[in-house]
């Protein structure tokens, strides 16, 4: 984008190198056994990226959310499982407590999770509550200096390998009475429930967490009783932002593949992209990439800047996430069209990239979600 910076320039390149090196001599195995790439986050760590987004005042890189989305999409474009496995660890978990965590939260957990010696989720989606997150039923009672926490979370990233979960649960009557908890493996009456086999992001490990009278120190309430609704929304708009970066990275992928084999692959004695079909797929593709990418970056920078705040910030990183995902998916599709049989086996990454590409249109908000979002705020403009 032309308005990278020099220092955005630099991560670009680094994550690109380190995605080669790192992600994609173990993407195929994991994928296939469904693994996870612990190393590579001890890596991450290395690098300084599990705090990409932390005030460098404590410990992190001071990164916004261009940089932010920027690793998404290089990460993305070789390894989406372990690109959202990072998202969750980063921007749900680390990014939340460096912004809404006391200090003595943030000098117990941040250290460890910026390192990556903690990997970090986030508990918000229940069995009986996606789509309407504040309907959400786990419950908190407080006695002497503990909460009583019980109910579950569900398809949760990163929850059968976590150590340290940010959590929502009802410490009151009302949707609104919604209230932050840091949670521990180890704390008592908690545990981690079964891990999900599935379609896709099969290297990014997902499952429940459970709790059952569990016990949570107060000192591990995140802010106020009942004041976390304005945060969790906040941080859900960068997460919609972020995420659309797998998107992109995905479509760039699958885009760059299919375009070598367009190139390479002969039938009736000449290559199959001098056929006009091929090369209608190849630039369609090309071009929706390169909108969503720009919408995408668009909307992370003003993010940046702070020129959008309430309404106008979920409706702009609604429209990124939303087109970005259903674009992936459907450039995803087409690559396994060109390369027709070689694209349907695991020989070539592209059917890889669809079974990826397609939860970016489940997760974070649903596409059915992110256009009730849009066209509500641009109704409610029209009436003034």
């Amino acid at each position: 984008m032309w308005f990278f910076s020099d220092e955005d320039k630099m991560i670009k390149e680094t994550v690109r190198q380190f995605a080669q090196a790192e992600l994609k001599p173990q993407i195929e195995k994991l994928d296939r056994d469904e693994g996870f790439n612990s190393s590579a986050f001890k890596k991450l760590g290395e690098l300084g990226l599990l705090g990409a987004t932390v005030p460098e005042e404590d410990g992190g890189a001071g990164l916004g959310a261009v940089a932010s989305t920027i690793t998404m999409e290089e990460m993305g474009a070789v390894d989406a499982s372990t690109t959202l496995s990072y998202l969750a660890h980063t921007i749900l978990c680390v990014n939340q407590i460096a912004h809404n965590g006391s200090k003595e939260q943030k000098q117990k957990y941040l250290p460890k999770l910026i390192s990556g010696e903690w990997i970090g989720g986030m508990g918000m989606t229940e069995p009986g509550s996606g789509s309407d997150a504040l309907g959400m039923k786990t419950k908190t009672e407080l006695k002497d200096n503990h909460y009583i926490l019980n109910g579950s979370k569900t398809f949760i990233t990163n929850g059968p390998c976590g150590d340290v979960f940010y959590c929502y649960a009802k410490t009151g009557s009302t949707k609104k009475d919604i209230t932050t908890f840091i949670i521990e493996k180890d704390f008592s009456g908690f545990s981690t429930g079964k891990k999900f086999s599935k379609m896709g992001m099969r290297a990014s490990p997902t499952g429940e967490l459970v709790f059952e009278n569990c016990k949570v120190p107060v000192e591990n309430r995140v802010g106020e009783e009942g004041s976390s609704v304005a945060s969790m929304m906040h941080n859900l708009d960068l997460e919609r932002i972020t995420i659309a970066g797998i998107s992109l990275g995905i479509a760039r992928a699958s885009i760059e593949v299919a375009t070598q084999y367009a190139r390479e692959r002969e039938q009736f004695g000449k290559p199959i992209g001098s056929f006009q079909q091929i090369q209608e797929r190849l630039a369609e593709a090309s071009a929706w990439y390169e909108a969503c990418r720009s919408l995408t970056y668009n909307c992370a920078k003003t993010w940046d800047l702070g020129l959008m705040k309430g309404k106008e910030a979920s409706m702009s990183a609604a429209r990124a996430k939303l087109q970005s995902a259903q674009m992936a998916t459907k450039v995803a599709l087409e690559a396994i069209q060109i390369l027709g049989g070689y694209g349907y086996i695991n020989e070539f990454p592209v059917e890889r990239f669809m079974r990826d590409a397609k939860l970016m249109e489940i997760g974070a908000g649903t596409n059915e979600v992110l256009r009730i979002i849009i066209a509500k705020q641009m109704l409610d403009e029209a009436a003034g």
